[in-house]
């Protein structure tokens, strides 16, 4: 995606309302305070039913803020670069907002993406500090030598051959509200990588507004209330979960590998939470899907499914929607931004870049688009989201300086026999980024 700097912010979501992304945590916690905001997994019974631990919104709040000023104690200040490599937890979700209060730039690294792609992310980053899980901080401490300025470390388990704190450590003495340091829209919050897919990972620079952003967009577009229950299988959705009053239900995974998911653990956890939205890649419904069918399992208590990341194939869409009842109703164009819309899957469109841009639903695509793809024209990626502006341009090798040298391509008209055009596709957005991570070049 192409960045232009002639172009105005689009208008609609109110970005002065909040500055850093933490204080919607605050604000739920301030409106409902003892709505779960939190939901683990932690083991069976002798029965062998699944035992829960949890937060409220209002331990969950108070948890960060304790774990903030430890982190403030340690020396972390605005703009500090820490890395988060914990596994999905009730941790993670603490330690993230605690993160984003003390002002820090959290660093996130798929450890998907390879050993040799991970190294030289962080070497890019040059992190001040880790907040991790012993085996990184083993790595860390053997390769002390490339990560010089990680000065501030904490260890979320137990310490091995190093020093510094750990979770208990950092929590120190009892809660007192912690003031988060003023923080603009347009203030660091995070690093995310791209996945390398096509071509090297790079750092992607949100601000606090894109965050604020994605929660407004998300929230407007599927029409998300609060007091619903989400069960993601990407760990950061928490952060907007939270932000939205919406309750997080860890699921029992490794989500790094969700083609190897236990489809009984996932249908497991929704309903005995009664989970009204769920999230996870195409391999991941597709394992849930193929069970559900050939087990006769429905989900009643889901009105949304989205599914992200690659192409979700039509048969996953097929069996997902079967295991939604009252998904086969259809639809009135004037409804299909209404929060009466029957449960459906769908799948959100963007980029790590910009994130989201827009959406389709499993019913649309099935009825009105398939055939359209299966005769070469592509695969329609929906409606973009309110405040999404997109153009198709023509193709263009070099950098774009100024939107006024862009062209954007002829459009083709929607029947079998049009002659379509290909171009390249760029986005204004509230959620958009405006630069990568140390590379000015691929900015």
């Amino acid at each position: 995606m192409d960045t232009v700097q002639d172009i105005e912010i689009p208008t609609g979501i109110n970005e002065s309302a909040y500055g850093n992304i933490a204080g919607r945590l605050t604000e739920a916690a301030a409106r409902t305070p003892f709505q779960r905001a939190v939901v683990f997994p932690s083991g069976r019974d002798a029965a062998g039913r699944v035992t829960y631990s949890q937060l409220t919104f209002q331990q969950l709040d108070r948890e960060s803020d304790r774990l903030a000023r430890g982190l403030q104690r340690l020396g972390v200040t605005p703009g500090t670069r820490m890395v988060l490599m914990v596994r999905p937890s009730l941790e993670f979700i603490a330690l993230t907002f605690a993160l984003f209060k003390a002002g820090a730039v959290i660093v996130l690294i798929d450890p998907g993406m390879g050993r040799s792609n991970i190294f030289n992310c962080l070497a890019e980053v040059e992190p001040e500090g880790f907040v991790a899980i012993p085996p990184v901080h083993a790595i860390r401490t053997l390769l002390r030598l490339r990560f010089r300025t990680a000065r501030t470390n904490v260890t979320i388990g137990r310490r091995w051959f190093w020093g510094g704190p750990n979770y208990t450590d950092l929590l120190g003495e009892e809660w007192s509200r912690f003031d988060i340091p003023e923080t603009k829209a347009t203030d660091p919050a995070a690093i995310i990588f791209t996945s390398g897919s096509t071509g090297p990972p790079k750092g992607v620079l949100y601000e606090h507004g894109m965050f604020n952003a994605q929660v407004d967009l998300l929230r407007e577009f599927y029409g998300i209330q609060p007091g619903e229950i989400d069960l993601p299988g990407f760990p950061l959705f928490a952060l907007f979960n939270a932000a939205m009053n919406v309750t997080t239900v860890i699921p029992d995974m490794d989500p790094t590998k969700p083609a190897n998911v236990d489809p009984v653990k996932i249908i497991e956890a929704i309903n005995d939470q009664g989970v009204t939205q769920a999230f996870g890649s195409p391999a991941l419904w597709n394992r849930v899907g193929r069970y559900c069918d050939e087990h006769g399992v429905t989900l009643p208590t889901l009105r949304r499914v989205l599914s992200a990341g690659a192409p979700v194939p039509n048969h996953v869409l097929e069996r997902i929607r079967r295991t939604l009842p009252n998904a086969a109703c259809g639809l009135a164009v004037g409804e299909r931004l209404s929060r009466k819309r029957p449960p459906d899957i769908h799948t959100p469109y963007g980029a790590t870049e910009s994130l989201p841009v827009c959406s389709i639903s499993g019913r649309e695509v099935l009825e009105e688009t398939a055939a359209l793809t299966a005769t070469g024209a592509g695969t329609c990626v929906g409606r973009p989201f309110p405040h999404v502006r997109v153009k198709i341009i023509e193709i263009t090798n070099g950098p774009i300086a100024a939107l006024a040298e862009t062209a954007e391509v002829a459009q083709a008209s929607s029947t079998l026999n049009s002659q379509l055009s290909i171009g390249e596709i760029i986005v204004q957005a509230p959620s958009t980024t405006r630069e990568y991570f140390r590379r000015p070049d691929a900015t």
